[in-house]
């Protein structure tokens, strides 16, 4: 399935009460966990095609500890294979449940790293997206987005990484400290991008 190549789909009116309440000019998609993970997707293929969305204009992408996996085992998934939180074989688990049938855990869904393009970011360059990409060091899945974080840091689009110590997978659910922290950091990110 290519991603690209289809067409958006939307409405071409925008709701009365969202044009009174939002500025449509000043959009982020966001997602936590597996919603990280879809609003990159979602992202990618948004981009090729944004004149569709107008009035909304989307101005980057926030993946708060965005869920990736694949194959290959990294350290942080060996090293917290017995996480309380999201064990190794939980993710496994839902990584079969979630993926396509026939495929296995390097499907672009699932690891983002496995078929890259040397284009594929484009789009997203050209617009001027800016990305944050969080996670900690408790949760198994921080290696692959540090991958991310890297590869897009790579490949000339304006990102920004926070990877905080200790931690696990949703923490900030259970701190209203980190919370609040991680509300700062996207405020810090949204401000920076439209005032520019």
């Amino acid at each position: 399935m290519k991603i690209a190549s289809k067409p958006c789909i939307g409405s071409s009116k925008t709701p009365e009460w969202l044009e009174k309440h939002a500025d449509l000019s000043k959009a982020f998609l966001m997602g936590s966990s597996a919603g990280g993970n879809i609003a990159y997707h979602v992202g990618l293929h948004v981009a090729a095609c944004v004149d569709e969305l107008l009035p909304l204009q989307i101005k980057g992408l926030i993946l708060h500890q965005p869920y990736f996996g694949g194959i290959e085992r990294t350290e942080s998934e060996l090293r917290l294979a017995k996480d309380r939180v999201v064990p190794l074989t939980l993710s496994d688990l839902l990584w079969d449940l979630s993926l396509p049938i026939g495929v296995d855990r390097d499907h672009e869904y699932c690891n983002p790293m496995a078929k890259i393009k040397p284009d594929q970011f484009d789009h997203v360059k050209s617009l001027g997206w800016k990305i944050l990409v969080t996670g900690c060091d408790g949760d198994l899945l921080i290696d692959r987005q540090i991958e991310l974080w890297k590869k897009l840091e790579e490949n000339g689009v304006p990102v920004a990484g926070k990877f905080d110590e200790g931690g696990c997978h949703g923490y900030e659910l259970g701190d209203p400290s980190k919370a609040k922290e991680l509300a700062i950091t996207i405020k810090d990110l949204v401000e920076s991008t439209t005032t520019s």
